[in-house]
Parts: structure tokens; C-alpha cells; sequence
């Protein structure tokens, strides 16, 4: 685990790495940012290669998204912190050394433990459907509200590496909920999961690693909600309900059984969306001005600069890329983006494994992805701007590619 500490934080700020080897290595990173931006990606992958000698193919390195962190983006008002990414950049090279290092050690043997636990009371569904015909991100009252627009997926999977002595050599879970909520207001933090991770790493020993899933359309009650939300659950509540369903998942794991490990990444090509420039304009001054007026005119500035970058790339072929990862009969599909509850649920229900997850903003992001269905009833995440710039489709095509890459292992 590799830190990077700031003033006025409740907890560090940490890139924290498993490497694993059977037949392979394969290399897994989760960094305590809201993303891992392009060039701090490029640079690590290739010196961790160059370093460690792990391909990049079999690198996943992915953001826990924490909200509490110094910004990685640019868009959305923000600008980069360059001296936090240079510094995140040699974190996730630092961490994923001592990982491979630990690997070549004597006595480094261990074997993979997995369950499925869940957490299902933290989160859920938050673009719910509002008698306006708008769907909500926040600030909406209850009785607003008619229904969630879509499924939440509140399984929680834990894997474990444990030595023969029985000592925990390191973990790693995986949810579907928004990663935002620190335990002081205004604090630097990894987030309540991020936090979560930490506590399971000082109970356990060894590094422990959170995996964002398919969080798009999830968020934390506490966070996301109506203005008198009877609903909210504390972050420092969060992350004691985290702790314990990943406790839970250590009780009932059981060996996996692991043959040679098989890893594949590939391109994936989308396409820039097309819009309306008048009617994503109204869209967004309708709901601004309705649910959240004190603030309204900087938010129509802010996706009318964003769409104004954005029109002449409408319709551009661009590429990232999908990964999946067999650990026998448990399979890991990095997505890069914050993919919909819907089409997670759809790769882990037509998945030929008995066990599939999602891993989101896995090596890059290109922001929200929802299912066609998403981008008609719209809503913030689906807007026209850089925070969703893919085409409607895309994360359908995402799915299709992802489940002919599992059918290959």
C-alpha cells in the first residue's frame, strides 16, 4: 500500500495493490481518486511493466471514486491537480511493485478464498422517476418521488488470499454504491469504502482493495435523497454495514479452486453521442431552476461549456478498453466507466460463470453509461456533457463485447 498524505484528511489517500500468479501474474490496483486520468494511466501501466515485467493486458488498475480527494478531472469546473495525479502515478507503480515483490518472497503461497456476501441497506436505485416526468438526482422531496427507474445490485463479493499459517495475505470486495460520504464534513478522504478497506486491512493484515461495480445509477442514502430524507444512513454507518458484510463474506468463504489464470483485454469502440442543443439546454434549465435554484445558473453555464466542447466531436469513433479476469469459476469484467445497474445485472445474468462482477471505472472511464432506456427518461447522469459523452447504445454494445470475452476463457 503506497500513501499519499494531505492536511485537513480524516484517512489517507491510498493506492493499494494484490498481485496474484498461477500460470500468470496478473496485477490489481485500486486507487482512492474520483478517476485514474489518461496520462497518469498510460505512464503507470507502462512502467509497471517495464518495472515488474506484468503485461499491461493483465493490469486492472481502477478508481474507488471517492468525491473527497483532489480533482483528477477536467470538466465539470474542475481542473487536475497535477502534483496529486504526478504523486497518484507513482503511488500505483510503488504499490503494484511491493504486490509482485511479495509474490517472489518464500512462503508466498496462498489460497483464493471467495463468497458472495451482500449489503443491501446502504443504497440503491437513486434516479427515481418524478411526477414531473424528470428523474431525480437530489434535493427532491418524497413526495415527488413515483418510482426508481431501474434495479440495484446490493450482492457484495469478497475475495481473500490466505497463507497456510492462516494469515491473511490480502482481500478485496467489490459494490455497487456511489463511493461518496466522509466521516468530516469537507475532509480529504478514501470515502465510507474506501474506509471500509482500511479497517478490514488493520483487522486482517495485507493490502485490501475496494472494487467500485456498476454504481452509475446507485447512490448512498445518505447522500442522495429527498430534502427530509427519514432514509439516510450515516457515512460512519456505511462503513461499519460495509466492514461487517465483508466480515461476513470472510465467515462463509470457501477455497476456489484455481487453474492457470486467464486474462483478456481488448479495444472497445464507441462512438461521441448526437444532441439537440436546444432541447438538452431546456432539459437542464427546467430542472435546475425547479430542484435547485440557488445554484441554477452555474449549472446551465457549466453543461452549455461542456456541450459547446462537445459538438463538434458528435458522432467520433472513440476507443477504450474491456477486461476480464478468470479466477476459475469466478470472473471479474473491468468496465471503463460508471456503468448502469441494468446492464451490470445483464453480464453477471448471462455470464457461462457461475460467479461474475463488474469492476467500474476499471483502466480509464468514459463516464456514465446507461442503458437506452436511461438516456429517453434523461436526468443528470445522462445529459449531454462530458460526464456522459458516449452515444446511446454504447453500454449495451459494452455488455455484448464483455460476454464474448468471457465466452472465450
Amino acid at each position: 500500500m503506497r500513501q499519499c498524505r494531505f492536511p485537513y484528511q480524516e484517512a489517507e489517500l491510498c493506492a493499494s495493490a494484490l498481485a496474484l500468479e498461477a500460470g500468470q501474474r496478473i496485477c490489481i490496483v485500486s486507487c482512492d481518486t474520483l478517476i485514474v486520468p489518461p496520462r497518469v494511466l498510460v505512464a503507470a501501466t507502462e512502467q509497471l511493466e517495464a518495472r515488474c515485467g506484468v503485461p499491461v493486458a493483465n493490469q486492472l488498475i481502477c478508481a474507488t471514486h471517492t468525491h473527497h480527494a483532489p480533482s483528477t478531472i477536467d470538466f465539470l469546473g474542475h481542473t487536475p491537480d497535477e502534483g496529486f495525479c504526478d504523486r497518484l502515478q507513482e503511488a500505483i507503480v510503488e504499490a503494484a511493485a511491493q504486490a509482485c515483490r511479495a509474490l517472489d518472497e518464500p512462503g508466498s503461497a496462498a489460497e483464493l478464498l471467495f463468497a458472495e456476501s451482500q449489503e443491501a441497506s446502504i443504497g440503491g436505485n437513486s434516479r427515481y422517476l418524478l411526477r414531473d416526468g424528470t428523474v431525480a438526482w437530489h434535493a427532491y422531496a418524497w413526495e415527488d418521488v413515483v418510482r426508481p427507474t431501474g434495479p440495484h445490485d446490493v450482492d457484495l463479493p469478497v475475495l481473500a488470499l490466505r497463507r497456510p499459517s492462516g494469515e491473511m495475505a490480502g482481500l478485496l470486495f467489490s459494490h455497487c454504491v456511489h463511493n461518496i460520504g466522509a466521516l468530516i464534513e469537507g475532509a480529504r478522504s478514501p470515502g465510507f469504502s474506501g474506509l471500509a478497506a482500511q479497517e478490514l486491512a488493520r483487522r486482517h493484515g495485507g493490502a485490501a482493495l475496494f472494487l467500485p461495480g456498476a454504481f452509475g445509477s446507485s447512490h448512498n442514502t445518505g447522500r442522495f435523497g429527498s430534502t427530509e430524507n427519514i432514509h439516510a444512513v450515516s457515512p460512519a454507518e456505511c462503513v461499519h454495514r460495509v466492514v461487517e458484510a465483508v466480515e461476513e463474506g470472510l465467515r462463509l468463504a470457501e477455497t476456489v479452486s484455481v487453474p492457470p489464470l486467464q486474462v483478456l483485454k481488448r479495444p472497445f469502440t464507441w462512438r461521441m453521442r448526437e444532441f439537440d442543443e436546444a432541447r438538452e439546454a431546456a432539459g437542464v434549465k427546467y430542472w435546475a431552476e425547479k430542484y435547485t435554484p440557488d445554484r441554477a445558473e452555474g449549472l446551465q453555464e457549466t453543461f452549455r461549456i461542456m456541450r459547446e466542447e462537445m459538438a463538434p466531436q458528435q458522432g467520433q469513433e472513440r476507443q477504450a478498453s474491456l477486461q476480464v479476469i478468470r479466477l476459475g469459476d469466478v470472473a471479474l469484467v473491468g468496465v471503463p466507466g460508471e456503468l448502469f445497474g441494468r446492464l451490470g445485472l445483464e453480464i453477471r445474468r448471462r455470464s457461462p460463470f457461475r460467479h461474475t462482477y463488474v469492476v467500474g471505472l476499471a483502466n480509464g472511464t468514459i463516464g456514465y453509461i446507461g442503458d437506452r432506456r436511461a438516456y429517453e427518461l434523461g436526468g443528470y447522469q445522462l445529459w449531454a456533457g462530458m460526464q456522459s459523452p458516449s452515444a446511446p447504445g454504447t453500454g449495451e454494445a459494452m455488455v455484448e463485447q464483455a460476454l464474448a470475452m468471457l465466452g472465450e476463457l
